[in-house]
C-alpha cells in the first residue's frame, strides 16, 4: 500500500511538473475527412446505432502505470482492445484517456493506431492535457462519416490534469430507414478527485450543447455512481433531458466494484441492448450498447431555433 502512494505522489509530482501553458480550450471543425487507408464498411442496419465507451487507460491495460510498461506491450494491449471492437461493431467508439505521441506510453499515437487496427475511417481526438512527457486526451472512432466536431478542454483544475470532452456529429435513420437524423456523440472524462470540479466540467459542457438541438449521446468516464451521496450523473440525468440505462441496478460496474463509466442519451433516443463486457482491456471495463430513434420522435424549436426543451 505504501509503495503504491509513492508511485501515485510520484506520479502525480511528474505530471503537474510537466504540464505546458493553456491553449485554446474550444475548437469547432466542419471539414473532417476519412483516414483513406482505412477501408469504408457499407453493411450497417437501418435503425440500431451501437456504440461504445473505453477508458483506456493509456494503452496500458491491467498494469499498475504505463511508466513500467514495455513499448510493444503497449501496441499488443491496444491490439486486444481492437479485437473486441471487431467482435462487437460498434458504430461508433469513444475513448478516454486515449494518447497521442506520449513518451511515457510507447511514443506513438493509440487512436491512429486504434483506428486502423479495428477498420475505423473516421476520427476524432482532442489531447486535453499535454506536457513533454504525455499527450493525451478524449477520442471518438467512427465508421460512419463525422459532418463536424467540437474539440473542449474544461478549465483548469491542478492539482489533477486537465479533462474535457469531443463531440462528433453524424447521421442515423429512423426504423423505416427513409428519414435521416443528425446525431450528436460525445466522449467526455470528467475529473476524479472532486465534486465541485465534476459539477462545473457538466455545467462547462451544457453550455456548449445548449446551442445544439441534435438527439445526443454522451459517453464516457463520469467518475461518479448513481448511488452516491452528491452524483453528477444523476443531476444530469434527473435535472436535463438525458437518461441513463437501469441507473440503480448494481450489475453494470465498470470499474472495480464501481458504475462510473456511463452512457446518456437524451429523450428522442431510447436503449435497446446495453451490456458491460467481461473483457480485460483496461482498469475499466467497456460498455456497448445499442440505441435507436423513438418511433415518431420529433425536436421541438421556435423560429429563432432556440431549444425549447432545454439541457
Amino acid at each position: 500500500m505504501l509503495i503504491r502512494l509513492a508511485l501515485v505522489t510520484l506520479n502525480l509530482f511528474i505530471l503537474v511538473a510537466c504540464t505546458t501553458v493553456e491553449k485554446q480550450r474550444t475548437v469547432y471543425n466542419s471539414d473532417v475527412e476519412a483516414d483513406d487507408v482505412i477501408s469504408i464498411q457499407h453493411d450497417h442496419p437501418e435503425s440500431v446505432l451501437r456504440v461504445a465507451t473505453l477508458n483506456l487507460a493509456h494503452g496500458r491495460k491491467d498494469s499498475i502505470n504505463q511508466l513500467f510498461v514495455w513499448e510493444n506491450t503497449f501496441k499488443e494491449n491496444l491490439n486486444d482492445v481492437a479485437e473486441v471492437l471487431t467482435r462487437h461493431r460498434p458504430h461508433v467508439v469513444a475513448l478516454q484517456e486515449a494518447d497521442s505521441v506520449s513518451r511515457w506510453s510507447g511514443s506513438f499515437d493509440h487512436v491512429s493506431y486504434l483506428a486502423a487496427g479495428a477498420d475505423y475511417p473516421w476520427r476524432t481526438h482532442v489531447s486535453n492535457a499535454e506536457g513533454w512527457l504525455y499527450s493525451y486526451g478524449t477520442a471518438l472512432l467512427s465508421a460512419l462519416p463525422i459532418a463536424e466536431t467540437v474539440k473542449h478542454t474544461f478549465q483548469p483544475s491542478p492539482p489533477t490534469l486537465n479533462k474535457g470532452f469531443v463531440l462528433a456529429q453524424i447521421e442515423w435513420f429512423s426504423d423505416d430507414g427513409n428519414k435521416s437524423q443528425k446525431i450528436d456523440i460525445i466522449s467526455v472524462h470528467l475529473d476524479f478527485s472532486r465534486q465541485s470540479v465534476r459539477e462545473q466540467q457538466i455545467h462547462e459542457m451544457m453550455e456548449i450543447l445548449s446551442a445544439r438541438m441534435n438527439p445526443t449521446i454522451i459517453m464516457g468516464d463520469f467518475n461518479s455512481e448513481w448511488l452516491a451521496e452528491v452524483s453528477v450523473i444523476k443531476e444530469l440525468a434527473t435535472k436535463s433531458r438525458f437518461v441513463s440505462y437501469r441507473p440503480e441496478s448494481l450489475d453494470y460496474n465498470t470499474y472495480k466494484s464501481k458504475r462510473l463509466d456511463w452512457v446518456l442519451v437524451t429523450k428522442e433516443l431510447e436503449f435497446v441492448n446495453y451490456q458491460v463486457l467481461p473483457d480485460v482491456l483496461s482498469d475499466h471495463a467497456m460498455i456497448v450498447a445499442d440505441i435507436r430513434l423513438k418511433v415518431n420522435s420529433t425536436i421541438v424549436v421556435n423560429p429563432g431555433s432556440t431549444i425549447i426543451n432545454k439541457y
